[in-house]
This record gives C-alpha cells, sequence and structure tokens, in this order.
C-alpha cells in the first residue's frame, strides 16, 4: 500500500515532462518566425497617393481628400486627418480598402495632419504620415457680434451681423451652428434670422440677473457654401446687473419699476394723447442721453410747434419715444395722457429712473390706445415674440420639439 503513492507521482511527473519538452520546441520554433501584427510598420510613402501632397501644393478645400492606394499587393486600414485644433475629418474607406474619402468640408486656409495606415499582401504594417495645407479662401463672411461688452440688463438681445447676405438654409444652418453663445448660469435659447445678413440671439425667458455670456464663431475656415467661407471674428463677454423691469400703465397713469420682482418706486406718469399713442408691448431700454432735443418735426408736426431740451431721457424705440423728464406736464401725471408717445413724469423721477436703468433693462406698456411694438424695426422688440414663433426663425431649432434646444443654441455654463 505504501508503494502505491510513489509509483502513481513517478507517471504523473514523466507525463508532464512529455508535455512539456514539444511545447517548448513549439515556442522556439514560433520565435524564428516573425509575426507580422508586431512587425514595424514599414513607409508606406510609395503605396498610397491623395489629394494633394506636402510638397508644396495646397489642397483644395472645396474638393473632397481622397486616399488612394496605387498597390495592387496593398490595402488601406485606417486614415485620420487632423486640424491645428485637433479636430477630426469625418470620411469613409471602401469595403476592399483602395480607397478613402472624407465625407465632411476640408477647412480654408488650415494645416492638416493625415495619418494613413496600410497592409501589404503578407499583413505587413505600412505607414505614412503627411502635413498639408489647404488654400486660403477667396471670398469671406464675417461675423460682427454686439452690442458691446460691458454690463445690461436682463432684456439685451445678442446680434450677429454678416458682411454677406446668406439666404439659402443649409448655409444658414452652418452659420447657426458656428455661432455659440455660452452663458453662466445655463439658460436655453436660440438664434433668429431678422433678415439675411442680421441674427438675433434671445433666451426663452430674460436672461438671470448676474449672468455671464459669451459670444463666439467658429466660422472661421468653414465652408459655407457657394464658394463662401468663415473669416475671423472678434468674441463678446457680457454681464447683467440686477432684473429691472418697469411697468407702464397708459391706463392708470401709473409706472411700477421692479428690481429683481420687488417694486422699489410707484412713478405717476403721461403717455401719448389719441393720435399719438405710446405704443404697447416690452420694449428694451436702448440708449440714454441727459439731454437730447426734441422738436415737433421729428414727428411729422410744424416746424414751430415744439422746439425743447428734454433731461433724463432713456430712449427704448429708434423712431424717438423716450422715457424722460416732462416739468410742462406735472399737472396731468398720473391723471391724463397728454405726450406725443413719450412717458413722461417729474424731473425729480426722471432722474432717478435715469440712474437707476441701464441699457437692455425691460419698459414694458400696458391698456394703452396705440400699436404693438413691433420686434425689430424700431428698437428690440425681441421679446413680444411668442417663443414658439422665435424657434421658427431658427435655420436649426425649427421643426424640433419645443423645449430641445439647436446644438448650437444651447447655453452651457462656462468651466
Amino acid at each position: 500500500m505504501s508503494h502505491t503513492p510513489r509509483s502513481l507521482s513517478s507517471r504523473a511527473t514523466l507525463t508532464c515532462a512529455l508535455l512539456v519538452a514539444p511545447l517548448i520546441a513549439g515556442l522556439s520554433g514560433c520565435g524564428g518566425s516573425p509575426d507580422p501584427l508586431s512587425a514595424k510598420p514599414y513607409d508606406a510613402a510609395d503605396q498610397i497617393s491623395f489629394s494633394g501632397d506636402g510638397d508644396g501644393r495646397k489642397a483644395d478645400p472645396d474638393k473632397p481628400l481622397v486616399v488612394t492606394a496605387k498597390d495592387d499587393d496593398s490595402r488601406i486600414t485606417d486614415v485620420t486627418a487632423t486640424d491645428a485644433a485637433g479636430r477630426y475629418v469625418r470620411g469613409e474607406l471602401a469595403s476592399d480598402g483602395k480607397r478613402w474619402r472624407s465625407t465632411v468640408p476640408l477647412a480654408a486656409g488650415a494645416r492638416y495632419t493625415l495619418k494613413v495606415s496600410t497592409e501589404d499582401s503578407n499583413g505587413a504594417p505600412g505607414r505614412r504620415t503627411v502635413d498639408f495645407t489647404t488654400s486660403p479662401a477667396r471670398r469671406l463672411l464675417k461675423v460682427t457680434f454686439g452690442p458691446k461688452a460691458g454690463e445690461y440688463g436682463v432684456g439685451q438681445p445678442i446680434t450677429a451681423r454678416l458682411s454677406r447676405p446668406v439666404k439659402d438654409p443649409s448655409a444658414r444652418a452652418v452659420i447657426e451652428r458656428a455661432l455659440k453663445v455660452d452663458s453662466r448660469p445655463a439658460v436655453e435659447g436660440v438664434w433668429h434670422w431678422v433678415d439675411s445678413r442680421n441674427l438675433h440671439y434671445r433666451p426663452r425667458e430674460y436672461w438671470p440677473a448676474h449672468a455671464t455670456i459669451t459670444v463666439h464663431s467658429n466660422l472661421k475656415g468653414i465652408r459655407v457654401g457657394g464658394g463662401l467661407y468663415g473669416g475671423p471674428s472678434t468674441s463678446l463677454r457680457l454681464t447683467t446687473g440686477d432684473r429691472i423691469e418697469a411697468l407702464t400703465d397708459s391706463g392708470t397713469h401709473q409706472m411700477t419699476v421692479k428690481r429683481n420682482g420687488v417694486p422699489i418706486r410707484t412713478i405717476p406718469i403721461t403717455t401719448g394723447m389719441p393720435g399719438f399713442d405710446t405704443r404697447n408691448g416690452i420694449k428694451v431700454i436702448l440708449a440714454k442721453e441727459s439731454a437730447v432735443r426734441m422738436t415737433g418735426a421729428s414727428i411729422g408736426l410744424g416746424a414751430g410747434s415744439y422746439d425743447l431740451m428734454v433731461y433724463w431721457a432713456a430712449r427704448v424705440t429708434k423712431s424717438g419715444e423716450y422715457v424722460h423728464a416732462a416739468p410742462w406736464s406735472t399737472g396731468s401725471q398720473g391723471y391724463a395722457n397728454v405726450s406725443h408717445g413719450c412717458t413722461g413724469m417729474s424731473t425729480a423721477n426722471a432722474e432717478w429712473f435715469f440712474n437707476t436703468v441701464r441699457l437692455g433693462d425691460i419698459v414694458e406698456v400696458v391698456n394703452s390706445n396705440g400699436e404693438d411694438m413691433a420686434t425689430f424695426d424700431n428698437g428690440y422688440g425681441d421679446w413680444n415674440m411668442a417663443w414658439a414663433d422665435w424657434r421658427k426663425g431658427s435655420a436649426i431649432a425649427a421643426g424640433q420639439p419645443d423645449g430641445t434646444p439647436a446644438d448650437s443654441a444651447r447655453l452651457r455654463p462656462q468651466v
């Protein structure tokens, strides 16, 4: 009984030794032939060609980038093309590995690095890396953002002025995706095409108080369409102050001014008399003028009707509607509408209002017999357009479900 375990152990040891010997021999044999997957890539410069080279020629950004395997015994396995900013060029590789073609336009006046991996008939890997540039654009589309950098009220829209008109919907979509608006805190907003050269941007609701808003363009070098490429632009940074709103009630002849939702002053006022009724709707303060000359001729009255220096004037329309001091009508303020369309108040109240508000603050007129404030033609009437209609003016948000911002129109927190 005592000999049995030793006998079994000896047979087991012998079996393992017999198995290990062929395994070692096999490993020794494999080590003698190279593995193509682990081999160092060879220079594949003679096996491929592409539409542009690194020897002085510039690639045409109006044409796709094409990489071709010239040798019948080789095929392309991978292609990456990136610009100086690290952005990849999307493309597709033919099923036989003989041809790769970009599927998005190249930028004009840009520098790219092209990396091509190949494989020969034996499976050996090849590699070619080429730096090339694209020709500069001959026709540029420049964008100018507004307003000027600074602090504004929560009603201030962002504007973008194009150097050339753009009417094609697909080209407009390219532009919108490149115009970035970022806000902290984040809110939802979209661009709206006012006409073929002007866009306005606003959130669904007013901007938050004490927000930081940055605007920039990624359009430089990007093909817009029709031989037109994006040009350089200057970025913009704005901040908002307290939320100041002035509710002007032409029916009660009172203006209530709120700061961050809390009433801080109620002011007796007078607005437009019949025939000169003040416009209803939401307006945004465009300018502040401590003194401005007003004449009857400017609104179509006779040259001798009136000619006055008016003080503490906050302008709300391009056509000349102001909130200002009107000491000549203090007896009517709070009781009757006797102005030619402006909102008048005492000199003390006008000075307080002038010093309280800033550009971009909200003035809303209700219960007037006047027309509604135009959306774009007479200042910033942007907030009078319903949000659903505002979205319809976007080349990329139109047609999306309400509440789903377009890629370029989502305001993201800055990091």
